[in-house]
């Protein structure tokens, strides 16, 4: 789910179905341990995956709601989803904003939610620089532009060199954080950074050769350490949890696929917080995992992890 060079230096035009496999789509399904006449709650539509499993284990006395901050992808889950059975609601909506769009909705209580935290292939030809291999504009913004306080091209034409670095080492857990930091501010200083290709590039040249010919694209952990500072992602996954909770019936789950180690972190320690505090625990002891079968038809999933917390 995160930037790959095998995927982003593809030159064929991928079918919409290849965009955004679901990862553990049946693990997922199972964790929630669905009756049919449930509401839930996908926060994450992207490719509407996960959405349209959930829908065929519902009845026509459950609702479906789902949340996606891009348009593109509700309108996605709005097609799926044009026979399913339970009552349909989507929203374009960020999950920060989870209990204010709940309200809207009129849904008082959810059985479930389902937070899928791995950023889609449909992203990669959106055209808003996520891809360093693409010449796109330095964006990376989730939904509208006007909705960010920055965009990519702020950070790292802007930003102080120590800024960009702690967030790369920070957000991205970039070993050259520094170095990188250092040359993004020696080359803007020549002329600005404006597109994804133009830093993709920049940062191959900035690390030692080793670290540039390794499977890992050198770029991949400098642009996922900005992608969450534009979006805010840590806040907003916090955000979004802390408020799943509130709205959470009595037993209900909430059900979380994380992609890398700060994410998972981040829930984790959410989830222990609560279970501490009383209001409920986590289901397994340990993160489930993709199945040998699942990685094998996608291997991208290999840095999945789901936790799911059910409420007292």
């Amino acid at each position: 789910m995160r930037t790959r060079r095998t995927t982003s230096s593809s030159n064929s035009v991928p079918r919409e179905t290849d965009l955004h496999p679901s990862v553990l789509l049946h693990e997922v399904v199972d964790a929630l341990e669905l009756t049919g006449s449930e509401t839930i709650v996908d926060c994450t539509l992207g490719g509407a995956g996960h959405t349209k499993a959930i829908a065929a284990k519902l009845k026509g006395d459950g609702k479906l709601i789902g949340l996606d901050a891009d348009p593109a992808a509700v309108d996605r889950a709005r097609r799926a989803l044009k026979n399913a059975q339970p009552r349909v609601l989507l929203s374009v909506s960020n999950f920060r904003h989870l209990r204010r769009t709940l309200e809207t909705l009129k849904i008082a209580a959810v059985d479930g939610f389902v937070f899928d935290l791995g950023w889609s292939g449909y992203q990669l030809v959106a055209e808003r620089g996520f891809s360093f291999m693409a010449d796109e504009p330095l964006l990376m913004t989730y939904g509208a532009k006007d909705a960010h306080v920055f965009t990519a091209y702020d950070v790292v034409n802007n930003w102080e060199e120590e800024s960009i670095a702690d967030i790369l080492y920070g957000w991205g857990e970039e070993r050259f954080a520094r170095r990188i930091a250092k040359a993004i501010v020696a080359r803007r200083e020549l002329k600005p950074i404006a597109t994804a290709r133009e830093l993709g590039e920049l940062i191959s040249h900035a690390v030692p050769r080793f670290y540039a010919r390794a499977k890992l694209h050198p770029a991949t952990k400098t642009f996922q350490a900005i992608r969450i500072a534009v979006n805010d992602e840590l806040g907003a996954l916090n955000d979004g949890l802390s408020q799943a909770l509130i709205s959470l019936a009595p037993k209900g789950k909430i059900a979380v696929i994380t992609f890398h180690s700060i994410e998972d972190r981040a829930v984790k320690r959410l989830f222990r917080e609560w279970q501490n505090r009383e209001l409920g625990m986590a289901t397994t002891k340990k993160p489930i995992r993709p199945s040998t079968t699942e990685l094998s038809a996608n291997p991208r999933a290999r840095s999945a992890k789901l936790r799911v917390f059910q409420k007292n």
